[in-house]
């Protein structure tokens, strides 16, 4: 039956049909509302991407592509980005402010071959440290949201269109068909055997990952502290420098001064961004000055050319 509504506020309602499954043996309708992508930090692929509410807890990279290969045909899904993965970018992000992190980049006396190999090394030692995955597949949080990139602009007038087609004949399309592999299908009891096999690793590649660990961490530490001790013997904003107890500069450096280097290093990277867009403001204030003014003298100029034409109307006597 045909969905009621097509529309949300801002939001366009694709009903999807979710075929019966052994614990569910029934055919349900899900709700996906999409609009627009427009995040309060633009992107270069903003006017090719649609936002996305209430994915299906067992959303896969394939299953939106079968999704808007039925939609809009072969060729035009590029890329979905889910909720778990954009937080998990952002760390990332904000990974490369730690002090381990500054340290590499601020060191410009290395060849750029050595930063190259010690870069790739160091991604290898990380690689290795982490544990593998417990679950074969995700599962994504309840109601939680995806960002779809597709191939152009016209792509995207053209899945909300075909979305809003959909929902108005009741032609949904069906979640997992159309090259969905089964085992990103179905979950379940087999689902839950490959966690437990995987939830135990082979020993060996434990041992591995915990050494890899340990090589990172240390590696982290000591650049942590060479960053600290550098910053100790920088002079501030004031143009001092901190002498600390123990050796002034030469002092070891403690992972506390460590994270307040990184403190301090945010801080000042959010005052000078917080300048330059006072800067921007101060001109946009100048501009509005500057029309309003424009704008106060054309209204002086058409109030003294309304009055002269009411004096030249006073003045005139028809012939009797």
């Amino acid at each position: 039956m045909p969905s009621t509504r097509s529309t949300i506020g801002d939001f366009s309602i694709l009903p999807i049909s979710i075929p019966p499954l052994p614990s569910f043996p029934k055919p349900t309708t899900h709700h996906l509302y999409l609009r627009r992508n427009a995040p309060k930090i633009p992107t270069p692929d903003d006017s090719r991407s649609l936002f996305i509410i209430n994915a299906p807890a067992d959303s896969t990279r394939l299953h939106f592509r079968a999704l808007f290969t039925a939609l809009l045909g072969a060729g035009r899904f590029e890329s979905v980005t889910f909720e778990d993965e954009r937080k998990a970018a952002s760390q990332a992000l904000a990974d490369l402010l730690i002090p381990a992190q500054a340290a590499r980049l601020a060191s410009h006396s290395k060849k750029r071959k050595r930063e190259e190999d010690e870069d790739a090394q160091h991604a290898r030692e990380e690689e290795t440290a982490r544990l593998p995955e417990p679950w074969s597949r995700p599962l994504r949080r309840s109601g939680g949201t995806a960002v779809v990139v597709l191939a152009d602009e016209k792509s995207v007038e053209k899945a909300l269109k075909a979305v809003a087609k959909a929902a108005k004949t009741g032609k949904y399309p069906v979640w997992g068909a159309g090259g969905v592999p089964e085992q990103d299908r179905t979950l379940g009891s087999s689902w839950i055997r490959s966690h437990v096999r995987l939830t135990y690793p082979d020993k060996a590649a434990a041992e591995a990952a915990v050494d890899a660990f340990f090589t990172v961490y240390n590696r982290r530490e000591r650049e942590a502290a060479e960053l600290a001790k550098r910053l100790r013997s920088e002079p501030d904003e004031d143009g001092f420098v901190t002498v600390t107890r123990g050796g002034g500069r030469t002092a070891p450096a403690k992972r506390e001064e460590a994270e307040e280097a990184r403190r301090k290093m945010v801080e000042k990277a959010e005052k000078k961004r917080e300048e330059l867009s006072n800067f921007y403001r101060f001109q946009l204030r100048e501009r509005k000055k500057e029309e309003q003014a424009e704008l106060v003298k054309k209204f002086e100029e058409d109030r003294r050319r309304v009055e002269a034409m009411r004096e030249k109307r006073g003045k005139f006597r028809p012939e009797s």
